[in-house]
Formats: structure tokens, C-alpha cells, sequence
């Protein structure tokens, strides 16, 4: 994943170009007889990316890795002249629950409340939903990571596995079960995503998304936890971009339909010609 140029090493970060309507074809289709993890990019991953070794082993692990920030992708075509489709995660997560899963498949959620669970499976109809919990900053507990990691391993095959425990929280996860090789489904990487879905945050006007500003919408509502994170933390990605390479993974076409769960139609996506890239097992 890094890149030596001269004395210098240029961390790389690899992208599957896909938007909303392409990203929801591949993980749709992926399927209970193996299993892999989504993660989104931001701003803040980025730059962690570019710090952090441990958290670049994360990421080179991932199944697919879909740009989830507009913000990041116009600063993108500043700095290195490229356009990349965005996919953000909760419109992912969103048009999984509406227009991919089906009643009896199975879900797991890690993370969000026991409310907000009972939430889901109202709105969506999910009946075979497992709820799973840990404790707070469980990540640093060895004996409640190993809780976590057996509790969705007893599940079996899932369809689907959100992880919505923040990050890296979530991402330490997923490559810990990919690890152990006893769990089968897809996990995503959500963060707040079910937070969106559930209605206990509110998400940026559609206007403030496409410009890049939903940033600044989330920061306005919530200051005091956030205000280090974009003011502090995320200016730094204007300097970082420069020495950051973007690889882009792609691929010809889409995996079969599976069985039973048929291509979902449109879900609100921009409707652009497929680039798909040919995921990591």
C-alpha cells in the first residue's frame, strides 16, 4: 500500500470508483459463502490512512472501498485533477435496508440501541435482525472484543453485518472476524449511519451533501464533539493530499445475479455507466 518515491514514502490509497447504483449491485450480490467488509473513506480516514500503518492494514483488507465524502472528492479534483464517484455510507446504508434485504434474511447490528434495533425491524420488516451491543470503548478490552467477535460468529451466515461502533472501532473488527475466518456475509463499516436512518440525527439539507458542506451541518449541531475533529484535525488533508496516491480498483462487469434476490431497481442513484472493481476476498 505504500509507495517509495526517492527518500519518501507516499502512502497510497486504493478506491473503488463506484456510486451509489453500482456500489448497491456489488453488495448485493455478494452472497453468505464467504466474507468481507465495506469501508468509507472521509476526510478523517484519509488522514489517518496516511499516518497510521495499523489502520492502512485495515483497509487493505476490505472488500470495497467506496468514497464516502463529497467534500473530500471536490477537494480531490483541486488538488489532483480526477473525478471519483461518490458512494457515502449511510445513502448505502439507507438503500440497503429499503431496497436490498428481505424480510427473512439475516442481520446482525452491532452497536446503536435496543430501541433503535426495534426501529428497524419495524420500518424495514426485518424479522431475523440480531441485535449485538458491546460496552463502551469495548475495543480495548481483549475479553470483550472476543464477546463480540463470537456473539456474530453464533449467528451463522449473515446477508448482511452493520457495524456501527465509529472508527476504527469498527474496522479493527471486521478484519478481526475476516481474521478468524468463521463468519460469512458482508459487513459494512457504517459509523452513524443508523443514527440517520432511525431519525436520532438529522442529516444536512440535500444541497449542503452535494456541495461538500454536510460537514459543517453536522458540526453546527454538535460543536463541542466535533469541533477538534473538522477544525483541528480535518484542515490538515489539504496539505496531506498533495503526497497521498489514489489507486483506482476496476473491473468489467457485475457478478451474477444470486438466486432470490434480484437486482434492486434504482435507488435514487445517479444513474452513470457501471465501473466496477473486482473485489478483494
Amino acid at each position: 500500500m505504500n509507495v517509495m518515491l526517492g527518500s519518501k514514502t507516499q502512502s497510497a490509497v486504493e478506491i473503488d470508483d463506484y456510486d451509489l447504483k453500482e456500489a448497491l449491485q456489488q453488495v448485493s450480490k455478494f452472497g453468505t459463502d464467504r466474507f468481507g467488509y465495506v469501508v468509507t473513506p472521509n476526510v478523517d480516514h484519509i488522514i489517518r490512512h496516511h499516518y497510521d500503518q495499523s489502520f492502512r492494514d485495515l483497509y487493505a483488507q476490505a472488500s470495497y472501498v467506496f468514497l464516502d465524502s463529497r467534500f473530500l472528492a471536490h477537494i480531490i479534483v483541486w488538488v489532483k485533477q480526477r473525478t471519483l464517484r461518490v458512494c457515502r455510507g449511510s445513502d448505502l446504508t439507507a438503500a440497503v435496508l429499503s431496497s436490498v434485504i428481505q424480510p427473512l434474511d439475516t442481520v446482525v447490528l452491532v452497536g446503536s440501541t435496543a430501541a433503535q434495533a426495534q426501529l428497524l425491524r419495524e420500518k424495514y420488516g426485518l424479522e431475523a435482525l440480531h441485535h449485538i451491543n458491546p460496552p463502551m470503548n469495548f475495543i480495548h478490552d481483549p475479553v470483550a472484543v472476543e464477546t463480540c467477535l463470537q456473539q456474530i460468529e453464533a449467528v451463522g451466515k449473515f446477508r448482511f453485518c452493520f457495524l456501527a461502533i465509529g472508527s476504527p472501532q469498527q474496522e479493527i473488527l471486521a478484519q478481526l472476524l475476516k481474521s478468524r475466518g468463521k463468519a460469512r456475509g458482508l459487513a459494512l463499516c457504517v459509523g452513524a449511519s443508523i443514527d440517520f436512518v432511525t431519525g436520532i440525527e438529522r442529516r444536512a439539507p440535500g444541497w449542503m451533501q452535494e456541495a461538500g458542506f454536510e460537514w459543517l451541518y453536522r458540526l453546527t449541531r454538535n460543536p463541542r464533539r466535533l469541533w477538534r475533529r473538522y477544525l483541528v484535525r480535518g484542515p490538515r488533508i489539504f496539505l496531506l493530499l498533495w503526497q497521498i496516491e489514489l489507486r483506482i480498483r476496476r473491473a468489467a462487469t457485475l457478478p451474477e445475479t444470486i438466486p432470490g434476490h434480484p437486482l434492486p431497481s434504482n435507488p435514487a442513484a445517479s444513474g452513470a455507466l457501471p465501473v466496477v472493481a473486482t473485489p478483494t476476498s
